[in-house]
């Protein structure tokens, strides 16, 4: 494979990689998961959630449709067991089978201008996705682990990135990890990700009238903010954040800045918390966390 010089790659580990089969498997999973895998592209995949009856975030996944008519479910953070037990709880008389094949499967991403195009034209195994990592293009590719030498081989050359790096790019975009940023506590319109992972017009699914309320009633009180703390060490994760007294919300990840400091996300009161804000770890400490934007 030949990638542009400002390519690069980051190997990674599925939290989940599941098999969906059965006869009823399409159907099952259309009344399951949030956004619509009636619309599912062709060799990609479609992002969305796993809800509880309120409305709250279990987990995230790709859904990608295989060859053989069954389908696969993908997560970065999501732990298989927590998608097959909130899956399996709503299996009563459906032909439906999950199988969790996470333990024999790997991944990279490649970041990179042209990434999918290279990808998507050579012969490979596995499965291709765009991913979720940032604002530039990346490319999900899921594979078996016995072939992991032969993917190294083709990305020879290809500049390798650290976890903190990719973290990095996450948190500047914006992006949720879930459940660290966004769990079992918190609606998806307060992580910001409705619009990606949501779909209004699909009909019913689980979690379903609560995003319709939502949406007809507009604001959340709760927001996912991006953040930059400007002290070399921070308290363990997740942390409360103050407002003099108050406390006002919580920091949920962080990677370095570079400069001695950290970015990071933090679940905040809308109420209480503008942009520009200065927070700090204790009451009435000196503000070291400043809300730089949603």
């Amino acid at each position: 494979m030949h990638f542009l010089p400002q390519s690069a790659f980051f190997e990674w580990k599925p939290a989940a990689w599941l098999r969906v089969t059965g006869g009823d498997a399409a159907d099952f999973l259309q009344g399951q998961f949030t956004n619509d895998l009636r619309k599912l592209p062709t060799n990609d995949a479609v992002y969305g959630l796993w809800l509880d009856v309120k409305g709250k975030v279990r987990a995230d996944s790709f859904v990608f449709a295989g060859m053989t008519g069954e389908f696969w479910i993908a997560s970065y953070f999501s732990l298989a067991a927590t998608i097959r037990e909130r899956l399996e709880a709503f299996v009563i008389a459906d032909d439906v089978v999950l199988e969790d094949a996470s333990a024999d499967w790997s991944a990279v991403t490649v970041f990179g201008g042209g990434a999918w195009a290279q990808l998507a034209a050579e012969a490979h195994e596995g499965f291709l996705f765009r991913g979720r990592r940032g604002t530039t293009e990346s490319v999900e590719w899921l594979f078996p682990t016995s072939v992991r030498t032969a993917v190294h081989a083709r990305l020879e050359g290809v500049r390798e990135l650290s976890a903190d790096e990719v973290v990095r790019r996450r948190i500047e975009a914006g992006i949720p990890a879930v459940p660290t940023d966004l769990g079992p506590g918190d609606l998806p319109n307060e992580g910001g990700i409705e619009g990606d992972a949501i779909s209004y017009t699909k009909g019913c699914y689980l979690g379903q009238e609560v995003m319709a309320r939502l949406k007809t009633m507009g604001q959340v009180r709760r927001r996912l903010v991006r953040v930059a703390v400007t002290v070399s060490k921070i308290p363990g994760l997740p942390a409360p954040l103050f407002l003099g007294p108050r406390q006002v919300g919580e920091l949920r990840s962080t990677a370095p800045d570079g400069i001695g400091g950290f970015l990071g996300l933090a679940m905040v009161s809308l109420l209480h918390v503008t942009p520009g804000a200065r927070l700090s770890f204790a009451p009435d400490a000196p503000a070291t966390v400043i809300v730089t934007g949603h």
